[in-house]
């Protein structure tokens, strides 16, 4: 679970990038952050992932206090996490296999067949699975994007987080992505997804948060109207 109470966010520059947002989101949903440029949405996803403290106010994730944190426990926080970013992030002299097992190694599990078998899993989940000695090179804008939800899967994380994941991707590839991560949501897994896309989030009956000028300005189910997103 998530929850933010009156949470600020100030930089050192003065600048305040949230500003007293509350906001909860329980296991099982499936979310859309929206909102425009220099709304919060990046500056949230820092929190979220204990990159930053809040200024002020409560962020609790998985039942975590990001404030009061210690340093070392990080790394265990960001493994109930799985970040899906724009750019993929792949390791280019690694295949696609060698990519999502890298995931799992990190987080210190050596056993070769456990590895391979759930890496086959999530490859099979993403449908990659005929792709797993290909390189990144190898493959299309949508096919890495998918190594990279694979990877963001592989640790069988509470939460994954999408950052902008459709940005370089056309719209037929955009829609069949997010289609992914509404099965992986319906499997169990809480998905947030930060986006800028009006229509594709339209386009799902989901819940959407409105970020403007670092404040929740919006919560709904079912796509939102009004101001379009820049």
């Amino acid at each position: 679970m998530i929850r933010l109470s009156d949470t600020y966010v100030r930089y050192a520059s003065g600048v305040e990038a949230l500003r007293g947002v509350n906001l909860t989101v329980t296991d099982g949903e499936f979310v859309f952050i929206v909102g425009p440029s220099g709304a919060g949405k990046s500056t949230l996803l820092k929190l979220l992932t204990a990159e930053i403290r809040p200024s002020a106010g409560l962020a609790l994730v998985n039942s975590v206090s990001i404030s009061r944190l210690k340093r070392r426990h990080v790394p265990k926080l960001r493994r109930s996490l799985g970040v899906v970013y724009q750019d993929f992030r792949l390791i280019e002299r690694m295949n696609v296999f060698e990519n999502v097992a890298f995931a799992m190694r990190v987080v210190g599990v050596s056993d070769s067949k456990k590895i391979r078998k759930r890496v086959m899993y999530v490859l099979e989940l993403v449908g990659l699975a005929e792709k797993a000695d290909r390189m990144p090179a190898e493959l299309s804008g949508g096919e890495q994007q998918r190594v990279a939800i694979a990877r963001a899967l592989v640790n069988n994380p509470d939460i994954i987080i999408a950052d902008e994941p459709t940005g370089n991707l056309d719209p037929e590839k955009s829609r069949e992505l997010m289609e992914l991560l509404a099965e992986i949501n319906e499997l169990g897994s809480t998905v947030l997804v930060i986006t800028h896309e009006k229509e594709l989030v339209n386009s799902f009956h989901k819940r959407v948060v409105y970020l403007d000028n670092g404040c929740v300005v919006g919560d709904a189910i079912g796509g939102y109207s009004g101001e379009a997103v820049e």
